[in-house]
């Protein structure tokens, strides 16, 4: 059991308030999982530049890992603009024209990338939403939308690195939240590691992400890859995935995973649970309604 949330503002002049709003909402459905909580926060973009963000651990091995990072960094010619180092991760805006998929692969292999890409960024640690933002200051994000996760722990260890949500590795500004099990997770990996694509977990939420992902690189629609999914993938699921401009939900036809939204003109939420909506708008009785089995959507931001 495991909660989810997602939140799009629908114009852009609003007060984007997104960092503080996902805490909100999965503070609401913590009790589906209190071992870790993520976030995918997205922001404005700026031309040439990438966001990385790695974990690096503490002490003394934190500081040989930023060592290691920007040395590499400097190898792949990705001049750092900034960085800094804030929790366990180190995080930097770097300048970078090569190629992103190359470029994500080498760096896993030097540190435990958590997210590259031209406007996301992914927090994640072990602890609750507000716990994690004691850390990470998530609520001082402001930006177009976002989507958030929190974590019970069953089939892997407590871990930062075992959080949702994950990034889809080697594309950028592609994430997801999972609730669920995909059962023919090792099949639909091979066909993608067949087509030398790399995996940085075991997580059947990262394949997803990746299998979007590819969609989406060969010129198929966010919506047209959700409802592909609904047929190639296994098992009971409920997910989000935002892109740059998107936000989408799929949702299997058995339909086990709860999932419930709500939307106005300016703006679209989903989360695992009404409360988590309510907590958006306290004391309004909202005209929620829940996504029926088997089906997607997507909604884009105004530009």
């Amino acid at each position: 059991m495991c909660g989810i949330a997602g939140i799009m503002y629908k114009n852009t002049d609003q007060d984007l308030r997104t960092g503080q709003f996902l805490i909100d909402m999965l503070d609401g459905c913590q009790h589906r999982g209190p071992d870790s909580t993520g976030f995918a926060l997205y922001g404005d973009a700026k031309p040439g530049q990438l966001r990385v963000r790695f974990f690096i651990g503490e002490g003394d091995e934190a500081t040989a890992a930023v060592q290691r990072i920007q040395s590499s960094l400097a190898e792949q010619n990705a001049e750092v603009v900034e960085d800094e180092v804030i929790g366990n991760n180190y995080r930097a805006t770097v300048n970078f024209d090569g190629d992103l998929r190359q470029f994500s692969y080498r760096m896993e292999h030097v540190a435990k990338v958590i997210s590259i890409g031209s406007s996301l960024e992914i927090v994640k640690d072990i602890g609750s939403a507000h716990q994690v933002d004691d850390r990470y200051h998530v609520s001082s994000f402001h930006g177009t939308h976002g989507i958030g996760h929190v974590r019970l722990a069953t089939e892997s260890d407590v871990k930062p690195e075992a959080s949702h949500p994950f990034w889809a590795t080697g594309f950028a500004d592609v994430a997801i939240v999972h609730n669920g099990q995909i059962t023919n997770y090792w099949k639909m990996r091979r066909r993608l590691e067949q087509r030398d694509f790399e995996f940085s977990t075991d997580n059947d939420s990262e394949l997803v992400a990746v299998y979007l992902a590819d969609k989406l690189s060969q010129g198929v629609s966010l919506k047209e890859a959700l409802r592909s999914s609904i047929d190639d993938l296994d098992g009971t699921f409920s997910f989000l995935v935002s892109t740059r401009d998107e936000i989408g939900y799929a949702k299997d036809r058995l339909a086990a995973k709860p999932m419930i939204m709500f939307e106005n003109d300016d703006l679209i939420s989903i989360a695992s649970e009404e409360v988590s909506l309510n907590r958006l708008f306290p004391g309004q009785a909202l005209n929620t309604k829940e996504p029926p089995p088997g089906t997607y959507n997507t909604w884009s931001r105004s530009i």
